[in-house]
């Protein structure tokens, strides 16, 4: 009996402890997925993401900075907050970024921009908006909401506000677009550095589709989703405080090379709106392909769009040399006195002929 007692004891504490640790173990399986870092299942496909934490940004914003050091770059009037990077305040003629400094290899991703715009603006007084940007170049200031003009790869724009509408009142006319846009608008561009922004017309020429998004002054969460899989590229929001993505626009056959950097700018001119950037998380997806889609899904070296003809880019002609200039100088002499010495020769056969022939 004593026996049996000491066993039935032993056998409620092993039990106790194999819950405990067992619980232990569950508890930090569901915080690891809960928090981001292992693999899970998108879509209705087999499509897993992965949360690549040297292109992510989140509070409490480590490894922001200017120096060398830093995994993520600020520019112009952008500030570092507590609860946000602020792009531009609230005030006139400022313009701010933040660039990744690490080049993106990845050959599927998704990128999710959780960003707030908000002033003291009323209604179609306020500007200009932000910019997310996948692009071969980084830091380069400039009048496309923060950064240079002509740039080569993808740019996805909140405008806020309708600089093509108010032009048109402003020249006593009926604004009559072909096709009516609401503001704010979210556009996208592919460019291979051959194009120019055309912000007067608010990137109407060379905008690859867009949609409206009411996002300013808002009491909740705001979303942006880019996802780049099989060469479709697919723009998202969450911009309801339902927690649920809404399409935008998706744009098939967009060819974007590896290696580029992902940043996000705004400006202000004599309108303004404070641009916050609360987080930006990339994802690196893993799905599935044929051999044909191998063949067909090969690296590209310049950004285009199938079925749209983007100018070419021509290299600007170098400056000659001194001695290249001399060499062309001196030779185009050679040619010229040669030139004139058979000329005078031919001259004189001519003549002498003419005289055989009077006697």
């Amino acid at each position: 009996m004593a026996v049996a007692l000491r066993f039935s004891g032993w056998w409620q504490r092993w039990r106790r402890r194999w819950s405990a640790r067992e619980g232990s173990r569950m508890l930090f399986l569901l915080l690891l997925l809960g928090s981001g870092q292992g693999p899970r299942q998108v879509g209705a496909g087999q499509a897993f993401e992965y949360l690549k934490r040297e292109h992510s940004l989140s509070k409490p914003y480590q490894g922001v900075g200017t120096g060398s050091s830093s995994l993520w770059n600020l520019m112009g009037n952008a500030m570092v907050m507590t609860q946000y990077i602020r792009l531009t305040p609230d005030m006139q003629s400022k313009q701010g970024a933040l660039w990744n400094r690490v080049p993106c290899f990845l050959r599927d991703w998704e990128l999710q921009v959780h960003f707030k715009i908000h002033g003291q603006g009323k209604k179609n007084l306020h500007g200009d908006g932000l910019a997310i940007w996948y692009t071969k170049d980084r830091m380069q200031p400039g009048p496309v909401f923060g950064n240079m003009d002509k740039f080569v790869g993808l740019g996805v724009f909140v405008d806020t506000y309708p600089n093509e509408e108010k032009q048109q009142e402003a020249q006593k006319r009926r604004y009559s677009p072909g096709v009516q846009r609401v503001f704010p608008y979210i556009s996208v561009m592919v460019n291979n550095g051959s194009l120019s922004y055309d912000h007067e017309r608010d990137g109407r020429p060379t905008e690859l589709g867009g949609c409206t998004a009411i996002i300013r002054n808002l009491h909740y969460d705001t979303f942006l989703v880019i996802r780049y899989v099989k060469r479709h590229l697919t723009i998202m929001m969450d911009i309801d405080g339902k927690h649920e993505w809404r399409d935008c626009l998706e744009v098939p056959g967009v060819r974007l090379p590896r290696g580029y950097y992902f940043g996000t700018s705004s400006i202000t001119g004599d309108l303004s709106d404070n641009h916050d950037v609360i987080s930006l998380k990339l994802f690196e997806l893993t799905v599935e392909r044929t051999p044909e889609e191998e063949k067909l899904h090969r690296d590209v070296f310049m950004p285009s769009v199938d079925n749209m003809k983007l100018p070419e880019m021509t290299a600007p002609l170098q400056p000659l040399s001194g001695l290249a200039l001399f060499l062309i100088v001196f030779f185009s002499l050679v040619f010229s006195v040669f030139a004139i010495v058979i000329g005078i020769i031919l001259y004189n056969k001519w003549q002498e002929q003419s005289r055989k022939r009077f006697y």
